[in-house]
């Protein structure tokens, strides 16, 4: 049988509505637009699309509402989702796989990388930002790549009393997180092919931001006293470097390490990436001269956030760097994203210029500070004879050595997380020949719960291969 013109446009109407349903772009419950709407949109009669309306209300996919419209009906289900069509294009090969999604935080969340959001300052936060949106006025035109002036000014200010950092507010370039900040750099100061240098372990983002740019990444060992600058390899043109608290292992680098790998970027005409990701949270002893402030040949990237001190989710990041290369970082962020949220920038700098950040850090000090006692302490009491604990006196989680080489620490985090643990092996931290062990975060758990975790760790441990 043909259909006439008008039973044609009334079975496209039914068979894109029904496919709408079947793969779930249409969920049970949600609302059809009204027919003369709908009749509207499409250029056709509003008696096309009740005809069309009726037949599928007919085979249960649609319900009418006396007085509400037409909802998709409750029963009915989408199909499974048609597998994505087959493509010809690929990513290139260096971009990596980030199949390996946080999983969900368990019963005792050891988990390293976040602060606690239950120590945010929501109230202070939310004022700050109504009144942001209460008194906006009409910008025209874009806000200025490298930032709203008043929070790189708040940063310069902010860094220099607690950092040292020499900065101007011309030398902030604003960015959304750490991470930007690394792929910004590396966009302009790395070549395809380039040679650079990253602490082994260390941060794996960092290294990916550059491999991702065509650069040769090369894992440079770690001692006791941070970056083994004689192990650069030649022809370096970057490093990055954590040097107040190393990651994933915690130990600040030597400064006769600093002063070496100063000269060593001197020598060579390298650039060298201060990445000072949780240097605000100090237990012990005097923290030591950012690179930044020691750097008199304007060879130091000076990179921090602020997901640590206050939430992740504000994506808001900085870079201080070296007159000569603020023009290319700023051309960058224009041609990266433009420009970082006006309102978000500007309540972040009333935050710090009001104090409320210091006070802020000086809250979550203390709070930080029981909970590394309280885990150390589990951890002396539980697994002294079994692990041994690599000295830290700063961040978020304290890294631990199995005493036991033979343990596998991805077996122990298998079992711990069946028992409502959750901890991370430092294996993929590592390039090369790698220490088994553990990063044991305590931004996430309160210190009332690190014993009982622990201590479930311990059994866990007494069962792993």
């Amino acid at each position: 049988m043909t259909l006439s013109g008008a039973g044609r446009l009334t079975a496209d109407v039914y068979g894109q509505i029904k496919q709408a349903i079947l793969d779930g772009r249409l969920r049970p419950g949600d609302a059809l637009p009204a027919t003369r709407h709908l009749a509207r949109q499409l250029a056709v009669s509003r008696n096309t699309v009740l005809n069309a309306y009726q037949m599928l209300t007919a085979e249960g996919f649609l319900v009418g509402r006396v007085g509400a419209g037409t909802f998709v009906d409750a029963g009915a289900a989408p199909h499974a989702r048609r597998a994505a069509r087959k493509a010809a294009l690929h990513p290139r090969a260096s971009w990596p796989r980030f199949d390996e999604a946080r999983r969900p935080g368990a019963a005792y969340d050891f988990r390293i990388g976040s602060p606690d959001p239950a120590l945010f300052p929501w109230r202070a936060w939310r004022a700050l930002v109504a009144g942001q949106l209460r008194g906006r006025q009409l910008h025209r035109g874009y806000p200025p790549p490298e930032g709203e002036p008043a929070l790189r000014a708040a940063i310069a200010r902010h860094v220099g009393l607690a950092r040292s950092v020499q900065a101007d507010p011309d030398d902030v370039i604003i960015t959304s997180g750490a991470q930007q900040a690394f792929d910004l750099i590396g966009r302009v100061l790395v070549e395809p092919g380039d040679i650079t240098a990253v602490e082994d372990p260390g941060y794996p983002p960092a290294r990916h931001a550059m491999e991702v740019l065509g650069a040769r990444v090369e894992p440079v060992r770690v001692d006791a006293e941070g970056l083994v600058v004689d192990a650069i390899p030649a022809g370096a043109r970057l490093v990055h470097v954590t040097p107040s608290h190393q990651f994933p292992l915690g130990n600040a680098m030597s400064l006769s390490r600093r002063m070496a790998l100063l000269a060593w970027s001197e020598r060579h005409g390298a650039a060298i990436v201060e990445d000072d990701y949780d240097s605000e949270f100090r237990f012990d002893g005097r923290p030591l001269e950012p690179l930044q402030s020691l750097d008199k040949g304007g060879r130091v990237l000076y990179v921090g956030t602020f997901s640590k001190v206050l939430l992740p989710t504000l994506r808001v990041g900085f870079i201080v760097a070296p007159s000569s290369l603020v023009p290319g970082l700023r051309a960058a962020k224009l041609f990266a994203d433009s420009h970082g949220p006006l309102d978000t920038q500007r309540a972040l700098a009333e935050f710090i210029d009001r104090g409320l950040l210091a006070r802020h850090i000086r809250r979550m000090a203390r709070v930080y500070h029981d909970r590394r006692e309280a885990l150390l302490g589990a951890l002396d009491r539980h697994l002294g004879d079994r692990v041994a604990a690599v000295p830290s006196a700063a961040g978020l989680h304290t890294t631990v050595h199995f005493r036991d080489r033979a343990v596998s620490a991805e077996d122990l985090a298998h079992r711990a997380l069946e028992a409502g643990v959750a901890v991370q092996p430092l294996r993929p931290y590592y390039r090369r020949r790698h220490r088994a062990g553990l990063a044991l975060g305590y931004g996430l758990i309160t210190a009332a719960r690190i014993d009982e975790g622990i201590r479930r760790l311990a059994g866990a441990l007494g069962t792993a291969r």
